[in-house]
């Protein structure tokens, strides 16, 4: 295989709490805590874990929205951390996202026309007329009358928008787009089309994808690798088909048991935590999973598992193995 496209490598982000009178930090966020994965060119990783687990602080670092407190991140073979100016700037081209909420992410005051064109502009030296034909094909691209380039946001559904923020991100030929959370807040009716939208799209332009979702059920169905993040690490990584026919850490077997079934006869293995998620700033020492996990031994309180690879291409952190 080539080199992958992205490689985060021991990627951390601590944030500080509090001071004191005498100006000191009273804890850390340990937000992300030591997680690596790559992304190859074409392919789509899911991330998914539950609210807080870090998801969308790596997002961010991606995004060269946040630094990190250590670690790397290697984009086409070249170090995020070392980019300045005209590299910077041609990293943020090639690196775009799509929000959530669609309704909050496009300008209300612009014309969907603008808000696509912007991103073109700011890039690269081209004619007007030269914009105005790429924003036609984009809106075509994501399912979208090139007339509709008059509209403002307001006058288009939700899934119509997150079309428009789907155009955006494509803007600018990039080779990556982070996906946080991109069908949470649509209509169950309409996710299926987003998602049917963006696979069609990957297969057309083999852009990659960072899918960073809740529902390991529909991550899986869409990532061809799917990476299960809890406190700030990775507790597994597999492609998606063996991730969802053999799940291995508890964790992972957790939020399957949580999904809704395929069908009300399925019989299915259930694994169910205790208790809530820990503080960030109280961390579990040992396996963070520890205090919730019905599986737990005295090891999983007191030693941290080693990341290990129980099959080809399938990668765990767990004592039971």
């Amino acid at each position: 295989m080539g080199e992958p496209l992205l490689e985060v490598r021991d990627l951390k982000k601590h944030f500080p709490v509090g001071s004191s009178l005498l100006g000191g930090v009273q804890g850390w966020v340990k937000a992300v805590d030591g997680i690596s994965f790559t992304i190859d060119s074409g392919e789509t990783l899911g991330l998914v874990g539950e609210s807080g687990c870090g998801k969308t602080t790596t997002s961010k670092l991606i995004l060269a929205a946040e630094q990190a407190t250590s670690g790397a991140i290697e984009f086409e073979g070249r170090n995020l951390a070392e980019l300045r100016g005209r590299e910077l700037m041609d990293y943020r081209r090639k690196v775009q996202v799509v929000f959530q909420d669609p309704y909050s992410s496009l300008s209300p005051r612009m014309r969907v026309g603008d808000i696509i064109a912007e991103p073109i502009e700011t890039h690269e030296q081209v004619s007007r007329h030269e914009v105005r034909s790429r924003v036609a094909q984009l809106l075509e691209l994501v399912g979208l009358r090139p007339d509709m380039s008059r509209l403002f946001p307001h006058e288009f559904s939700g899934g119509q928008r997150q079309r428009l923020a789907i155009a955006r991100a494509l803007s600018t030929n990039a080779r990556l787009v982070v996906l946080d959370e991109p069908v949470s807040a649509l209509d169950v009716s309409i996710r299926a089309h987003i998602i049917s939208l963006l696979e069609e799209i990957q297969a057309r332009l083999a852009v990659s994808y960072l899918f960073i979702a809740h529902d390991l059920a529909a991550v899986a169905h869409v990532s061809q690798r799917t990476a299960v993040m809890y406190l700030g690490k990775l507790v597994e990584v597999a492609d998606s088909l063996e991730l969802c026919a053999t799940p291995l850490h508890p964790y992972t077997k957790a939020l399957f048991s949580a999904a809704l079934p395929d069908h009300p006869d399925v019989e299915r293995e259930e694994l169910l935590l205790q208790g809530d998620v820990a503080a960030a700033t109280a961390v579990p020492t040992g396996c963070r999973l520890h205090p919730r996990c019905p599986m737990a031994m005295q090891v999983c309180a007191e030693v941290e598992p080693e990341w290990k690879e129980l099959a080809p291409r399938h990668w765990t952190a767990c004592h039971l193995y």
